[in-house]
């Protein structure tokens, strides 16, 4: 009987951890996408403020059109950040080792093409279920010290990669958290109702 509590803890901590991951992936995107409006309400409304006040005084020679200032305010923020869409992926840097006028103009170049995008994160729907595994399994067979090693080879192996993008850094965090969590919690169940 005990074979069976195990593999079931086993599937459901490793198979149904992935959706619940997912939902926590949708509820940190929404979070992040209300953050990142209330941002730019605020910055928009100081960027009026400040159109506003140059345009009251005489001295001033310079006037911003508003359209043009956002545009050119949203394109930078989003050159400087790259871009994530909901496959993991991110806008590939055009030039690295260029200047900025240089990005500027591949930037423009780009806008006539389909941009190129990197993939990142790759293989983790995968790596997320063996990680899951091994946490379950670790704690029904009482070495929780494994659980170490798991998040060792994890970061390890994707150290590199979560170097250069802080989009996948915090993706990567949000994700591991949650399925260790998840298959912790499943194991922990098991073994306290079934197991003991």
């Amino acid at each position: 009987m005990n074979a069976l509590w195990i593999t079931l803890a086993l599937l459901t901590a490793g198979f149904v951890g992935w959706p619940v991951t997912a939902l926590v992936f949708r509820l940190a995107r929404t979070i992040d996408d209300k953050a990142d409006a209330a941002k730019a309400a605020a910055d928009k409304a100081a960027a009026d403020r400040a159109a506003a006040e140059s345009g009251d005084d005489p001295s001033a020679d310079v006037t911003v059109d508003k359209k043009t200032g956002d545009k050119d305010a949203a394109d930078k923020t989003t050159a400087d950040r790259g871009t994530v869409d909901g496959e993991i992926t991110v806008a590939a840097d055009a030039t690295r080792d260029e200047s900025r006028d240089e990005m500027g103009k591949a930037a423009k170049e780009a806008a006539g093409s389909p941009a190129h995008t990197t993939r990142i994160l790759r293989g983790g729907a995968i790596i997320g279920v063996l990680e899951r595994l091994a946490v379950c399994l670790a704690i029904l067979t009482g070495q929780p010290v494994a659980i170490a090693y798991v998040v060792a080879i994890k970061g390890l192996g994707r150290f590199a990669e979560l170097k250069e993008t802080p989009v996948a850094a915090e993706r990567f965090i949000i994700g591991t958290l949650a399925s260790m969590l998840w298959a912790a919690g499943v194991a922990a169940l098991v073994k306290i109702l079934f197991l003991s």
